[in-house]
């Protein structure tokens, strides 16, 4: 559910946005994962609401800014909290990439 509302929101930027890993050949390209899921309240031993921590990472060989800011205001827009971000090089491959972490409040249905 959680990946499907990040590639879905992410979608009208145009670039490639994948779970995990990308393996196609663009110059700049989104990836994501979640890396802590938590319940953050119960009612009567229900997890009502779920907290997803989710970090998405721009990658590309040019300026990213416009991207970066894109990403954050679609996200933002739908609910997601931006926690922190760092910009990073990695020098092996020559790619920028910025690394961005939301939190997402998910109220649960009972089933």
């Amino acid at each position: 559910m959680i990946n499907k509302i990040i590639i879905d929101a992410l979608k009208p930027l145009s670039i490639p946005v994948s779970f995990q890993r990308y393996t196609g050949k663009a110059k700049t390209y989104i990836t994501f994962h979640e890396y802590f899921t938590s319940g953050e309240e119960y009612e009567d031993d229900f997890e009502f609401y779920t907290g997803h921590y989710i970090q998405v990472d721009v990658w590309s060989k040019e300026d990213y800014t416009d991207i970066v800011k894109e990403v954050k205001g679609k996200l933002q827009n739908i609910g997601f909290k931006r926690l922190n971000e760092a910009d990073l090089y990695e020098p092996d491959t020559g790619i920028y990439h910025k690394a961005l972490r939301f939190f997402y409040l998910e109220e649960k249905e009972e089933g």
